[in-house]
């Protein structure tokens, strides 16, 4: 989130999307969107096309081996995850992008019917 902030000073964005939107990635998120992705990209590469589908569910783990662990399971599920990873930071960031203006939009809308409301 201190990146995202930093990063949307520099760039002169909009703060307080780029701080919210870092939140949707947390311990308990990383596993589903990591699912979706290979998901989308297993559609998209055509993978599932009469194979099996990898085991998604995560290996056994000790805090002692689990960088090494994540990472075999990671490239495991190769390109599906490869081809699905960029698809669904594209998708959400453009339904973001769209919302976002939809939002702004809807509140400068309204703010004006307000405005024009009172000097009624």
């Amino acid at each position: 989130m201190i990146g995202a902030v930093l990063l949307a000073v520099l760039l002169r964005v909009n703060l307080p999307v780029a701080a919210v939107t870092t939140l949707y990635t947390n311990p308990f998120t990383i596993v589903p969107l990591y699912a979706l992705a290979y998901q989308l990209g297993a559609f998209v590469t055509g993978h599932n096309n009469g194979q099996s589908s990898a085991n998604l569910s995560l290996p056994e783990m000790t805090w002692v081996n689990w960088p090494t662990v994540m990472l075999d399971w990671v490239v495991s599920l190769g390109k599906p995850l490869a081809a699905g990873l960029p698809l669904l930071a594209l998708s959400f960031a453009i339904v973001g992008y769209f919302s976002v203006r939809m939002l702004w939009y809807a509140i400068v809308v309204w703010e004006w019917r307000k405005r024009a409301s009172r000097r009624r």
